[in-house]
Order: structure tokens, then sequence, then C-alpha cells
């Protein structure tokens, strides 16, 4: 007899449930719960970003039509709208944060496990940060400019498998250095970011830390060149200078 599962149901097999179960236990989030499990919800907002649903209802109304073919996902039934916004307001996010940072090192260690065509021998990282618009009459506190709302996401990607290593959402104003004067790298880090991050008391920083660091320079940038160093042919340098 053959047997079919749902990409939807082969992505859960990625959440081990004893482990996810034993995170409901540790955090008592299912203290209070009467029918609707944590596992219910879980479901119910994973389907949430697959399908980019945009209220509850949709989440309900998506997850109805599937009526017959949920028992494979580990649910009884669809809920109701009411019953999902109880579970999102009082269910403790520690579930959920132990949840990601589970399955953030299931795949940091299968990532370590694929090659790379092209490798450094240090650590590799970028570190970016882009602001997300938001509506002013609907998000009130988060303040940006006169008439415009947004939220600043600063975020640190390791090559070594593209994952985030580092990710914090600011008030759209904080600048990246004070996000950046925050973060500690080990010797021979190779960190790669945008002249948004010029400022020299976090390049002293990182020479005194061992961090070598790739960026682009101010045009109004002063200095002076101490030593300048013969370019290796056929790499692409343009100049190779010792500057203070």
């Amino acid at each position: 007899m053959s047997k079919f599962s749902s990409i939807f149901s082969q992505l859960l097999l990625l959440f081990p449930k004893s482990d996810f179960y034993r995170e409901v236990y540790e955090t008592k989030a299912e203290r209070h719960s009467r029918g609707f499990s944590s596992w219910d919800q879980f479901v119910a907002m994973l389907f949430c970003q697959l399908g980019r649903a945009h209220s509850l209802r949709e989440i309900c109304g998506g997850l109805n039509t599937c009526l017959g073919k949920l028992k494979h996902l580990g649910l009884g039934k669809a809920p109701s709208h009411s019953t999902l916004a109880y579970a999102n307001e009082h269910r403790p996010y520690e579930l959920y944060e132990r949840v990601f940072f589970q399955f953030l090192t299931h795949c940091r260690s299968k990532a370590l496990l694929k090659g790379h065509k092209f490798r450094f021998k240090n650590k590799l990282m970028s570190l970016d940060a882009t602001v997300i618009d938001l509506c002013m009459s609907m998000y009130d506190w988060a303040k940006f400019r006169r008439a415009k709302g947004a939220i600043k996401l600063h975020m640190l990607l390791d090559h070594a498998g593209y994952l985030p290593s580092f990710a914090v959402i600011t008030e759209g104003k904080t600048h990246e250095v004070t996000i950046a004067k925050k973060l500690h790298f080990a010797p021979g880090t190779i960190l790669v970011f945008d002249k948004g991050y010029n400022d020299y008391t976090f390049f002293g920083r990182l020479c005194s830390d061992g961090v070598f660091f790739v960026t682009r320079m101010k045009s109004n940038a002063v200095y002076e060149v101490i030593e300048e160093r013969p370019v290796p042919q056929n790499r692409h340098v343009l100049s190779d200078k010792i500057i203070r």
C-alpha cells in the first residue's frame, strides 16, 4: 500500500514532538489549556507563515478547508479564531523561543556538513541593518520620521552555512554602530559591513581584538598613508596601503 505525505507534514518532521513537548513541560505552556494544545497552536501559526495569511480568520479558514487531512499534522480539528487569539495572547513566548534555538542548532549542524567551493581560512561574517516601514496610524510607538513609522532589523550573518548568528529589532532611529559596538567577535574573524558602520572607535576596538574587517571609506575621510605595498597580480586589488 502506497503512503503519501504532504509537504507541510514533511516540514513538521523537522520538529520532533518529543523535543517540542519537553519544552512545553519546562515552560509550563499548557498549565491552563483546555483542549487546544501548544502543538495545535504551533501548527496553526506555521501554516500562517507558509500560507502568508494576514489574519486569524484566514488561518482558521485555511485549516478548515483541509478537513479530513489534518490528522497527519497532529490536529484533531481546525481551531476557531477566538481560541487561537486567546492562545497567542496567553501562551508564554519562551516556548517558541526555545523551539527556534533548538531548530537553529539543528540547521547549523547540517550546514557544517556541506562543503563550499569558496572558503576562507578565517571565519567570515557579514553585519548589516535594514529599515522596515510601518504605518504610523497603526504603530504609533514606532516613531522614525515625522510622517513615517519604522523599526530596524540588525543582523549578523555567519557564512558557514549562511545562517544568522545574531539578530535584534530596535526602533528605526537606532544607529547601526550602536548595536555593532555591543557585539564581540573571536580573534581572526573577517567582518564585512558597509560604510553605515563607519566609526573609528569601533574600528580601533576591532583591531585591538584581532578582528579583520572589510568596509567602504567615506569620501570625506581624513587619513595619512603610512606604507604603500605592492599589489598582487590578477587579484582585482586596486591598491594596498597602511593608513592612519
